[in-house]
């Protein structure tokens, strides 16, 4: 089973990728000629840069983990490159509006809001087995009502059972659809966060798109917001709630402690395909530094210290070129839809 383990501070695992790298080969040879492009360019850029990071779980270790990461890219730019960690995402789309932030690591929603509000650039997105896209899960402990065929279980690497039904297991979406028309409207649901795109905003979308409801959040009264992935799955899992959202497989988060957590948590259904998270650059540097910047991280995440920079601040496994169509057909209206200008 091919299961997305990625949270708010624990985001996946390593891989390798192939991209454009600036390291040595690892026997002490020169940099790639990408990287020779990159350092060159790098002497347009001002004498320093903000980088801009959400605060996904503790701040003090995002912002340190962040501070090892710019050093990282300090070296490949050659510059000072300072750490920024607000206390939401909004307040890093108004860091890039007003000047304070230079580049800045997102979810989808927010990447969208930089651009629309703060004239950002969407340039890049993470990848986390071998994916730079994942869905939204809807899981129950009341199987008996939600899967409409048969419930089956299949064993990680570890050795965890992890079940599902209606074929909402690998990587795909939308799926089990068809239970999802069986939500009642006194039906306990744990969203995620309010600002959550796999955890509220996806999920909230196609729930009204099948039960021709106007506002999710509004129409299921015994609904609540847990507060994070691990904390929706606990809530099913402890019988607080009877369905819960998350990204896949946020069960994962908890199965050291519950080893039986992917056994009673049952994941029913799946949203569509989300777009990753991933780095916007602010609109008032010029096209050749934003460029630089771009190749930059790209060459960062093709080095053994870029990449466990990465992974230790989102459990970043790589790097590549956002997909802007993606973004315009599916992230664009689910922002308008919930209230974006």
């Amino acid at each position: 089973m091919r299961n997305r383990l990625f949270a708010p501070a624990a985001a996946a695992a390593g891989l390798a990728f192939a991209l454009a790298g600036c390291s040595s080969d690892g026997t002490g040879s020169e940099s790639s000629p990408d990287a020779t492009d990159t350092a060159a360019a790098a002497a347009e850029l001002p004498e320093s840069l903000t980088l801009a990071l959400v605060p996904s779980d503790d701040v003090e270790q995002i912002t340190t983990d962040g501070e090892a990461l710019a050093a990282a890219l300090s070296d490949e730019l050659g510059i000072d490159v300072e750490v920024f960690v607000p206390d939401s995402y909004n307040a890093v789309v108004v860091a890039l509006q007003t000047g304070q932030a230079d580049i800045g690591f997102l979810g989808p929603i927010a990447m969208w809001q930089a651009q629309q509000e703060a004239g950002a650039e969407i340039v890049l997105q993470a990848v986390r087995y071998g994916a730079s896209d994942y869905v939204g899960q809807w899981f129950t402990n009341d199987p008996g009502t939600y899967c409409l065929d048969d419930v089956t279980t299949e064993a990680d690497d570890e050795g965890i059972n992890y079940s599902y039904c209606n074929g909402a297991t690998g990587y795909e979406g939308p799926q089990g659809e068809d239970a999802l028309a069986l939500v009642p409207e006194d039906a306990s649901i744990a969203w995620t966060d309010a600002t959550s795109a796999s955890g509220y905003y996806f999920p909230a979308i196609q729930l009204a798109e099948i039960l021709g409801i106007d506002d999710a959040a509004s129409a299921f009264p015994n609904g609540f917001f847990a507060g994070g992935h691990s904390q929706t799955v606990q809530a099913v899992y402890d019988g607080e709630a009877t369905i819960g959202l998350s990204y896949n497989d946020a069960r994962s988060n908890l199965a050291e402690e519950f080893s039986d957590v992917g056994e009673k948590v049952v994941v029913f259904a799946y949203t569509k395909n989300i777009p990753n998270d991933g780095v916007v650059l602010s609109g008032d540097l010029d096209a050749s530094i934003q460029e630089t910047l771009t190749q930059a991280l790209l060459d960062l995440a093709g080095t053994e210290e870029g990449l466990a920079a990465l992974d230790a601040v989102y459990d970043i496994e790589g790097l590549e070129p956002a997909d802007l169509a993606a973004f315009e057909d599916f992230v664009g209206p689910t922002y308008d839809t919930f209230g974006g200008e």
